[in-house]
């Protein structure tokens, strides 16, 4: 990853909704619930709440991760940042103080599915849905850090 992971602002809110949305636009089996300005209400949000983060290339927002105690709540990348180590930057940033993360994934998603399971994430529990709004099957993952025991 060229750039840099810096702390989210509330500036940066018009850019990780762009990202965001624009995930829910092209993604066939998501359906999308909210407008690009709701969408921006919510990264507002997340900065001013949330331990959240963004890849910051030359200017240019490319992802963020946003992090609510022991919960990864978002964790998107604009497409041209995908496969180039962005999103597990900023996953290890996510990571970085914690020894203990879970997060609801999608199971449509099996990109995303497979991107936590190379970065130490466990399936824990399946849903049918029913819990979240977008009413889609889901799965928590589940990440611990591994502790070493010297003797």
């Amino acid at each position: 990853m060229s750039g840099v992971v810096r702390k989210a602002e509330q500036g940066d809110a018009k850019a990780m909704a762009a990202i965001l949305q624009g995930w829910l636009e092209d993604t066939p089996w998501m359906p999308v619930l909210h407008t690009l300005a709701d969408t921006e209400a919510f990264c507002k949000h997340l900065t001013k709440t949330s331990d959240c983060w963004v890849a910051d290339g030359a200017g240019r927002v490319s992802g963020f991760v946003a992090r609510d105690k022991d919960w990864v709540t978002a964790l998107y990348l604009a497409p041209d940042a995908r496969g180039r180590g962005v999103g597990a930057t900023l996953l290890a940033q996510a990571k970085a103080d914690c020894d203990a993360l879970q997060l609801w994934c999608f199971q449509s998603n099996e990109g995303a599915r497979r991107f936590y399971e190379r970065h130490g994430f466990v399936a824990k529990e399946f849903t049918d849905g029913a819990g979240n709004d977008e009413k889609l099957p889901d799965v928590r993952f589940v990440w611990r850090r591994v502790q070493e025991i010297n003797q």
